[in-house]
This record gives structure tokens, C-alpha cells and sequence, in this order.
């Protein structure tokens, strides 16, 4: 199986480099971003397999870089991840295409999981 291009998009820098070295220490690689401009500008360089991506972020939010996503990148699973959404948040996300909608602190080793149906996902839509 070929290596899993992560994206993470949060604005707690902290929070995503963190998890950006424990997703290493699994040998899953990723690139960071710590807004939606920024996380707009990285799908455009090269698109990932699978995002994660916060929604509360300064410029544009979580949900509009989901949307963007996925109109112009429809095959991009997307992750969210957020420590302030609520139902409202996860029923829109849902709506406009992500894969799994998860609430911090996440368990890491359902993150694993949940990256690998993601990425498995890819794999076996047309």
C-alpha cells in the first residue's frame, strides 16, 4: 500500500504539531497548515489523500475550506476536527461531503482508524 498524503489544517499550533509528530511516529507523513488560506494554497501544490482539518479558524473557517475541497477535489476525504462545533457544525460538514466528523481531544488510535477507512475509501470509489 502505497504512503497516505495527510494534510493537517488547525490554528492551535501546538495541537497540530503534536499530532503531526505522533502521525510520524506511525510512519504517516503530513504536511501542516495553520489556516484555510494556507490549507487552500498546499491541495492546489499537490492534493492529499486525506485532510484534518479544524472548523473555528481565523480567515476563512473549517467548513468553507471543506466546501472548496470538495467541489474542485471530490475524492479528498476530509477529517474534521474540532473543539468547538456542535450539531449544527457536524450535520453542515456532513452535508457538504466529510468523511468523519470527530471532537478534541481525539482518541488517537481511533484517529488511526478512522484515517485508514478514509484512505481505504479512496481506493474503492470510481
Amino acid at each position: 500500500m502505497r504512503e497516505i498524503k495527510l494534510l493537517l489544517v488547525d490554528d492551535e499550533q501546538d495541537f497540530v504539531e503534536t499530532l503531526a509528530e505522533r502521525l510520524r511516529l506511525r510512519d504517516f507523513g503530513s504536511t501542516v497548515a495553520l489556516d484555510g488560506e494556507t490549507a487552500l494554497s498546499i491541495v492546489q501544490e499537490g492534493v492529499p489523500d486525506v485532510m484534518l482539518l479544524d472548523i473555528m479558524m481565523p480567515g476563512i473557517n473549517g467548513l468553507e475550506v471543506l466546501e472548496r475541497v470538495k467541489e474542485n477535489y471530490p475524492n479528498v476525504q476530509v477529517i474534521i476536527v474540532t473543539g468547538h462545533g456542535g450539531e449544527k457544525e457536524k450535520t453542515r460538514a456532513m452535508q457538504l461531503g466529510a468523511f468523519a466528523y470527530m471532537t478534541k481531544p481525539v482518541d488517537f488510535e481511533t484517529l488511526i482508524i478512522t484515517i485508514m477507512a478514509a484512505f481505504e475509501q479512496i481506493n474503492v470509489e470510481p
